[in-house]
């Protein structure tokens, strides 16, 4: 039977109300029923259906069955839950269209609206969530709205948990699985993978091990200088492992410590691109061209890597009635964007008259990223069948994060000396090397304190009345260096963001039948606000100075969710719905500072208004269906001006918030059959995502925007007209699927993701404010595959 993929989530001390041995009753529950799923959002074993508070959890079985293979793939199945793919290893989360919009390079101070987690370790990061491979996961839980009382700052509009599966200390068990895929007709991607459990002695030790190798097929094509044609250029790979050991001395203790590591690497980027200095229909003196689908224009290849260190050591003792917890985390990771620039540095160039040679030189921007993060929680929970519950903890984190960039332009020192006057590269190096026009060297230093408690009281048999705080401690230290011809020049500029507050949260649940629950709950988020990085001002003209300089520092953005919801359940059908309204203060919205090639993060006020449902059950013998969706106004609340009176880029009364959907439906049905030798069965799933902007300020823009650059060159006057449509339009896709499963625990899957071929666009891509290049990002196109596992 199709399982349960939505319910509400109570905070830690709710689930501790239920029994002593709510693990234990949940586990024989699931067993003996396989409409339970077991979640562990409330930092123990419960039964979905059994805590009032919002979320969703895909089983593994269900990401299986949706041919999901990255988190933006299992969003579409998630209502209220939207993901922006700027990339592989840059995928930006967006929950309930709380959404300061797009994050791009050079936006390390931005921090998380969503917090995402593997088990108990943080590992959010803004612009670079991680992709993890979804091999040997248990589930994916999705926890709706504010959780600032038990995840802190990152979590405003909600938080996501990667749940994997933990060494069994009484089986030996493994999983092996082959998959093979060809991408648009012409990419073969791969992959190889398994999963061993051993326990080392019955009861007291097991050690689990995972690893995995993944080659992706590549499906956007790369023209260039003299009819050159590279093709499936975002082509890449992931590889990497878990190995995760349970020790169990004693009854009552659990001690597992687990490393886990995972690099992956990419030839290029999903950009398919609009228009470019150097190759559009508007040139005279070089080859007019026209790019189509699923193409891009390069002077330079591109890469991206990223590779990520994990150590984690989960203690858990009980001891009269109290569960005590321990939660110690230390991350590394290095990060590596590499983008053809040649665009950029060529738009300059023809500001600054600096000749055809010049706009043709080839120039390569390199973003580096180090972070290093340590984080400790320790918390106590009650842990008996008392009507009043508590839990009580402290979390602590130390992040130090480098940000390095570089654009290496082998002669364009020359270039500029050439017609601004010798020396002038020189005398704006400050301590950089030459021909890189820009140089930045940028250091974090975070640190956050947190005390948080929670505790439920049974006021009857029916209502229960949930009640908790987070008081946090911040403290954010930054320095930049900057130098060449296109940088501010900064030397060792420091500056701090602090700042400490209270997170509240109130939650009543009221079970007005058998299987029917009604909700009501008001929490409040918390995100810490930071100061923007300079301007480029050798390079913005005198509007876009005048327009951006002003915006220095942004505040802390502070929200307030409030919701109701219902959870039933009748025969085999379970039904969950839940509306919310949000009312964000100081929400921090990113804008591009247009030809400063910078951004900036600004301050306004919003507010999301929404509702989300989910319904599932067996309709007859073998036919499992699936609904969810969700309705969503999320708009600014307020008008920001510049110096001049103008609406800043968008950021205006009534307008929508970037990057979410209106509206998102998506729907599965599963038929299945006894054969002889197990389990035959077709699968087919509908997905449906709404209209949506990368900007705020592209929904003023809209239709007919014209994305020449306005720059003379190649014969172009720079003001001929090419129609660009903003506003992302709305994607349909279909996946299908066709299998058996064996008696002998060997299963077979044909798959067809993308039946249609839709080509999604999801996101829109500027260089320069659009003076250098413009294009879109987009998403996988059809994809046949072979899928085999088999386990023991």
């Amino acid at each position: 039977m199709k399982s349960v993929k939505f319910a509400s989530l109570s905070a830690l001390a709710f689930a501790m109300a239920s029994q002593p041995a709510l693990a234990q009753d949940a586990e024989e529950a699931a067993e003996a029923d396989d409409n339970i799923i077991i979640v562990t959002a409330t930092k123990r074993d419960a039964n979905l259906q059994d805590i009032p508070f919002s979320i969703n959890a895909q089983t593994a079985a269900d990401i299986q069955k949706s041919g999901a293979t990255t988190l933006e793939d299992i969003s579409r199945n998630v209502a209220g839950l939207s993901i922006q793919n700027l990339g592989p290893g840059q995928s930006q989360v967006a929950i309930r269209g709380v959404s300061a919009g797009q994050i791009v390079r050079d936006q390390p101070g931005v921090k998380e609206q969503v917090g995402v987690y593997l088990d108990e370790s943080v590992i959010s990061l803004s612009l670079f969530t991680p992709d993890l491979d979804l091999f040997d996961l248990n589930r994916l839980e999705t926890l709706r709205g504010p959780q600032g009382t038990l995840f802190g700052s990152g979590s405003i509009g909600g938080t996501i948990r990667y749940i994997t599966n933990q060494p069994n200390l009484n089986e030996v068990e493994g999983l092996v699985e082959g998959d093979v895929q060809l991408v648009d007709g012409d990419d073969l991607g791969y992959s190889l993978k398994g999963a061993v459990n051993v326990p080392l002695s019955q009861d007291k030790a097991a050690i689990r091990a995972v690893g995995y190798y993944t080659q992706f097929g590549g499906f956007i094509d790369a023209l260039g200088e003299g009819g050159a044609v590279t093709e499936d250029v975002n082509s890449g790979e992931r590889y990497g492992g878990r190995l995760a050991l349970t020790l169990k001395p004693l009854e009552n203790l659990t001690i597992t410590p687990r490393i886990v590591y995972q690099e992956i690497k990419a030839d290029g980027f999903n950009r398919q691109e609009r228009f470019s200095i150097f190759a559009n229909p508007f040139t005279t003196t070089r080859p007019a061209i026209t790019l189509g689908e699923r193409q891009q224009y390069l002077l330079q290849r591109e890469e991206f890597r990223d590779e990520t260190l994990i150590a984690d050591l989960v203690i858990n003792a009980e001891f009269g009635g109290v569960t005590l917890t321990s939660v110690s985390s230390y991350s590394d990771r290095s990060i590596l964007v590499s983008r053809d620039a040649s665009a950029l540095t060529g738009s300059v160039s023809v500001d600054l008259a600096l000749g055809d040679a010049a706009v043709l030189i080839p120039s390569n921007l390199r973003d580096n990223t180090e972070l290093e993060t340590f984080t400790q929680e320790v918390r106590l929970a009650s842990n008996n069948d008392s009507p009043f519950q508590w839990v009580f903890g402290g979390f602590y984190s130390d992040i130090s994060r480098v940000y390095a960039q570089r654009l290496p332009t082998p002669g364009y020192d020359a270039a500029l000396d050439a017609v601004l006057g010798a020396g002038t590269s020189a005398a704006v190096a400050n301590g950089f090397g030459a021909d890189s026009p820009f140089n930045s060297d940028l250091a974090f230093d975070f640190e956050q304190y947190a005390l948080f408690g929670e505790a439920s009281f049974d006021l009857t048999d029916q209502l229960t009345l949930t009640a908790g705080g987070r008081y946090y401690d911040f403290s954010e230290d930054r320095v930049i260096t900057s130098g060449g011809f296109f940088a501010n020049g900064d030397t060792n500029a420091a500056a701090n963001t602090s700042s400490s507050g209270f997170t509240p949260r109130f939650l009543l649940s009221y079970e007005v039948a058998d299987d029917v629950t009604l909700n009501a709950q008001a929490s409040r988020g918390f995100r810490l606000g930071g100061v923007n990085d300079p301007l480029n001002v050798g390079i913005c003209n005198a509007t876009d100075i005048a327009t951006f300089s002003p915006f220095q520092e942004f505040e802390d953005e502070k929200s307030w969710n409030y919701e109701a919801g219902v959870k039933a359940q009748f025969g085999s059908f379970t039904f969950n719905a839940a509306g919310f309204y949000t009312d964000i203060s100081n929400l921090q919205a990113n804008l591009d500072a247009g030809s400063c090639s910078s951004r900036v993060t600004v301050n306004a006020d919003a507010h999301t208004l929404g509702l989300e449902f989910e319904l599932s059950g067996e309709v007859v013998e073998g036919l499992d269906i699936g609904i969810s969706g969700s309705v969503l106004e999320s708009e600014f609340d307020e008008t920001l001006l510049d110096t001049t009176g103008a609406v800043v880029q968008g950021v205006r009364d009534g307008n929508r918030l970037p990057t979410v959907p209106k509206f998102q439906i998506s729907g599965d049905a599963t038929y299945s059959w006894p054969i002889s030798i197990g389990e035959a069965f077709v699968t087919g799933t509908f997905q449906h995502v709404g209209n949506r902007i990368t900007q705020p300020g592209d929904q003023e823009l809209g239709v007919g925007i014209a994305t020449t650059s306005g720059l003379p060159f190649g014969g172009a006057t720079g003001n001929e007209p090419l129609s660009t449509d903003l506003i992302l339009p709305s994607y349909q896709l279909v996946n299908f699927s066709a299998g058996v499963k064996l008696e002998n625990q060997l299963d077979i899957t044909l798959y067809v993701r993308n039946v249609f071929d839709v080509n999604a666009l999801q996101s829109f891509d500027r260089e320069r404010g659009g003076r250098a290049r413009t294009g879109f990002r987009v998403g996988q196109p059809r994809t046949f595959g072979l899928t085999v596992r088999k386990g023991f």
